[in-house]
């Protein structure tokens, strides 16, 4: 199970410029989610969001949906 560091209690998180949702306990998705947001500065940007209560329906609540 991976986690960003600054996103450490989260599941899901969402990247806005793209508007999707990554899993972070699906190895595959997180290793995507994790390149992207070292590559791109994507947290310094302010580019990735979470979600509370930290759950898929939230996400998709907020207009992400799954990647």
């Amino acid at each position: 199970m991976g986690r960003l560091r600054r996103f450490t209690e989260h599941r899901f998180v969402g990247l806005r410029d793209e508007m999707r949702i990554y899993d972070c306990d699906d190895e595959g998705r997180f290793e995507a989610l994790r390149r992207r947001v070292e590559e791109e500065d994507l947290v310094g940007r302010a580019l990735v969001a979470s979600f509370s209560p930290d759950t898929l329906a939230e996400a998709r609540n907020r207009g992400f949906r799954p990647g």
